[in-house]
């Protein structure tokens, strides 16, 4: 991220996020941030696809979402975040609008699971989903039929809560249509990747 006064909301952002999480016992109450290295990370992937398309599962305060808006602005490309609450959309709508994103990126309040079946086959280029891992292998089949040929599905928590991963990963990795990786950045990030063929 190139924008000195953008970085410096975006840490701020992140600097509050765990300051708010910390006081919160309920895990569901938290932010729940991804760290500063998987957010670069992010960016850095969007623009190495030069992604038109992104689309985010789990907006919470929009961190994250600053970074994938801030990626897609430079490969004038769009971002859709999709959030199940809709007064994190509206925290987050608020968040991107400071860092000067809002034209960038299309917040949604909406169920993950019923916006993938409503969205077209080869939808997006790279998806980033960082949401309640129970329900990603309910998911796995919107995922990988709305991903593109040689698109890149990152998750998070991969490492930091590899149980409840377990079986999704799993089911990844039997997947022939795609290639995973686990990245051992932050709380550990699996890159799937969309065969061509």
């Amino acid at each position: 991220m190139h924008d000195a006064a953008r970085r410096a909301i975006a840490d701020a952002l992140y600097a509050a996020g765990r300051e708010h999480d910390a006081a919160r016992t309920d895990r569901l109450d938290r932010f729940r941030n991804v760290e500063p290295e998987t957010a670069e990370m992010l960016g850095v992937l969007v623009r190495a696809r030069a992604a038109p398309r992104v689309l985010e599962i789990g907006t919470s305060n929009g961190y994250s979402t600053i970074w994938l808006a801030d990626a897609v602005q430079a490969t004038n490309g769009s971002l859709v975040s999709l959030e199940i609450d809709p007064a994190r959309t509206a925290l987050a709508r608020e968040h991107l609008a400071r860092a000067r994103l809002d034209d960038v990126a299309d917040l949604r309040t909406a169920d993950a699971g019923q916006a993938l079946a409503a969205f077209a086959d080869d939808a997006f280029d790279v998806v980033f989903l960082d949401a309640e891992r129970p329900a990603y292998p309910g998911y796995w089949p919107g995922l990988v039929r709305t991903l593109a040929p040689g698109g890149l599905l990152a998750v998070d928590n991969v490492l930091s809560h590899a149980a409840e991963v377990e079986a999704f990963r799993g089911i990844v990795a039997a997947d022939e249509r795609v290639t995973p990786a686990l990245v051992p950045i932050g709380a550990g990030v699996l890159l799937v990747v969309r065969d061509r063929r």
